[in-house]
């Protein structure tokens, strides 16, 4: 009873309906000085006040920002049109590894990219108790007053070339008691579509309701449709995108020293190969396209939560997980090849309404969703193909830690020239924290 009554006490309520210097109040009790929280949240938070109370409506019981770095990955030339594109992350060594695959491809051919598919889809979930054949006879009625009562919340979408694309019915009674959908496909033109899909799908489930229930000749067991949910779907087989790059195998006899184009091929090939066979080494080389992908949608105001989910999902399709890439060699050419769902929107959302993401798509030149899904998967590509490049040459860790280096020396507060000897020392030599840290104590130690 007694950690109980503890567990009581300790919860907050109303905690929504509070200004901002009352939450502050409450997150003090739980953590300490007041003043040194206050402060501390506060040289976070924006001078422009325009901005910041922008910034804390898009989210909830906000407090302060968390930044992150937002960079920019120069020199991608994709189907011959040169981009600079926008990442968000806090990973040192993605821009680096993103920028350097960039400069490679754009000396020998760039990216091929282009977009198979678009549509995307959701479902209203439905349980009902009538013989599947009498469904099966209502449903082009169903079809029509389902069309007819979305009309004018497809009236927009339709006259930017998009909308409702088909209506399925899904018999899922095997799986579970009277169990169906309504499997439902969208095109969203430029934008990522969640609002007007679930939109589309809440509609249609009121309007099913309505529909057994006045429709007449039906049983009464045949008049009860019982709506579970109605909700779109983050898996978009059918939204998809490939890029890929090409060159012919002495093109890439500069990759490293001592291996010949052919040899580096050769070895990045069982690299990509593994990462279809064995599931952990498959987890971590999508999480290396993610890197890229990632990084692009949060500079874009995309929802990279959706798109990892999604991209995961097909990673399984056949049953097993596997990598997300493709390599082969063939007439002396080397290819590397990414195939990935992706639902990106241009328009909508955070894209408008975030001053950086904003930013970031005015950078790409303002681009379609379509275009967007191709510079997105070329950076998921890039990325992948630099940490291979790495993995079969000189290993992960010693860009990986260089570029950590300037993080160890902000964790030890190393002044200005320290950092500088730091530099010069780590220049040619495996950077480690251990090491870091006795390099710096060391320096002080002279001091003294």
């Amino acid at each position: 009873m007694k950690v109980l009554d503890m567990k009581r006490k300790a919860i907050i309520s109303g905690f929504s309906k509070l200004s901002r210097e009352e939450k502050l109040e409450k997150m003090a009790e739980l953590t300490g000085s007041a003043e040194r929280i206050k402060s501390q949240l506060d040289s976070f938070r924006l001078k422009n006040k325009e901005q910041q109370d922008l910034l804390d409506e898009i989210s909830e019981n906000t407090l302060s920002n968390f930044y992150l770095p937002f960079g920019v990955t120069p020199n991608f030339l994709i189907n011959d049109k040169l981009y600079h594109i926008p990442m968000v992350t806090e990973e040192s060594s993605v821009i680096a590894a993103a920028s350097r695959s960039a400069k490679f491809w754009a000396d020998h051919g760039g990216f091929h990219a282009r977009v198979i598919s678009v549509i995307k889809s959701g479902q209203v979930h439905f349980l009902w108790k009538g013989k599947k054949s009498r469904l099966l006879d209502l449903l082009p009625e169903l079809k029509f007053e389902l069309y007819r009562s979305t009309k004018e919340l497809t009236r927009n979408m339709r006259q930017r070339g998009g909308g409702i694309q088909a209506i399925k019915l899904v018999d899922l009674s095997d799986e579970m008691d009277n169990y169906y959908q309504l499997h439902v496909t969208f095109d969203t033109a430029d934008s990522m579509g969640a609002n007007f899909i679930n939109s589309c799908l809440e509609q249609m489930a009121q309007t099913m309701q309505k529909f057994f229930k006045y429709f007449e000749g039906l049983s009464e067991s045949e008049r009860s449709c019982e709506i579970i949910m109605s909700i779109l779907s983050n898996y978009t087989p059918d939204c998809i995108v490939e890029c890929s790059v090409e060159c012919n195998l002495e093109e890439l006899d500069s990759i490293h020293p001592g291996l010949s184009g052919k040899e580096f091929a050769q070895k990045f090939l069982k690299a990509a190969k593994i990462a279809e066979l064995d599931v952990y080494r498959a987890t971590t080389h999508n999480k290396g396209i993610f890197n890229g992908i990632d990084a692009v949608a949060l500079a874009t105001g995309n929802d990279f939560r959706a798109i990892e989910a999604n991209g995961h999902v097909w990673a399984s399709k056949s049953g097993k997980y596997k990598s997300l890439t493709q390599a082969s060699i063939s007439y002396n050419r080397f290819r590397y090849q990414l195939t990935i769902p992706l639902s990106l929107g241009t328009v909508g959302g955070l894209t408008s309404l975030h001053p950086l993401a904003k930013f970031g798509l005015e950078l790409l030149g303002k681009p379609s969703a379509k275009e967007l899904m191709m510079i997105t998967a070329a950076a998921g590509l890039s990325n992948n193909f630099g940490a291979l490049r790495s993995l079969v040459t000189t290993g992960i860790q010693q860009g990986h830690m260089k570029m950590h280096l300037s993080n160890l020396l902000n964790a030890l507060k190393a002044d200005y020239e320290e950092k500088k000897q730091a530099l010069e020392y780590f220049a040619h030599k495996t950077v480690s924290y251990s090491e870091v840290e006795a390099f710096i104590k060391s320096i002080r130690t002279k001091l003294q």
